[in-house]
């Protein structure tokens, strides 16, 4: 029987971890370096942004939307000799959220030597048809990385809580007026 056959406590369909996974490899090109002649990071984001988000429409099967990049923690720089391959999968769902880990590995393309690169952790929110916010399935993860990050979400998720409180707060002190103005 699939996970999503089952049916939770909640009513909700369940789904495997595995259900989302996503993976993608790219070559670092001239073009995507910086002044470091390593990966631009912003170059690097947008392709987290995007395996992340195949990843959330997978688990829920809707369209969703990018609520917060949590962290991108760059560990090792990647080089124009390297590739670069991500995976991605849910490892917790909120009611309409979801928790999506996107691991990066580069790996030198001359001697194979691979490398966790860096790590990623963003929440998407799963829309309905009018664009509001809609139930997600709950995630069922089975490998020991799978738990584990299962396991040690309701932490991330307290942190994001308290992060956006704090975001809120703050941004009641910003101006919008032009500089001109």
């Amino acid at each position: 029987m699939q996970a999503s056959d089952k049916k939770g406590q909640s009513g909700m369909e369940h789904r495997y971890a595995r259900e989302s996974k996503c993976y993608k490899t790219s070559r670092v090109f001239p073009t995507d370096v910086n002044n470091h002649n390593t990966l631009f990071g912003g170059k690097l984001m947008a392709y987290v942004d995007d395996i992340a988000s195949i990843a959330a429409s997978k688990h829920c099967r809707r369209s969703v939307v990018t609520a917060s990049t949590d962290s991108v923690d760059f560990l090792h720089p990647i080089r124009p000799s390297d590739s670069v391959c991500m995976e991605s999968y849910v490892t917790w769902t909120g009611n309409s959220s979801m928790e999506v880990f996107v691991k990066i590995i580069k790996e030198d393309l001359l001697n194979g030597e691979r490398t966790i690169a860096a790590t990623s952790f963003l929440t998407f929110v799963a829309l309905d048809e009018n664009r509001k916010p809609v139930a997600v399935p709950e995630v069922i993860p089975e490998t020991e990385e799978e738990i584990k990050l299962h396991e040690t979400a309701p932490h991330r998720a307290e942190m994001r809580r308290m992060r956006r409180q704090e975001s809120k707060k703050f941004a009641g002190y910003l101006t919008v007026k032009q500089p001109w103005d």
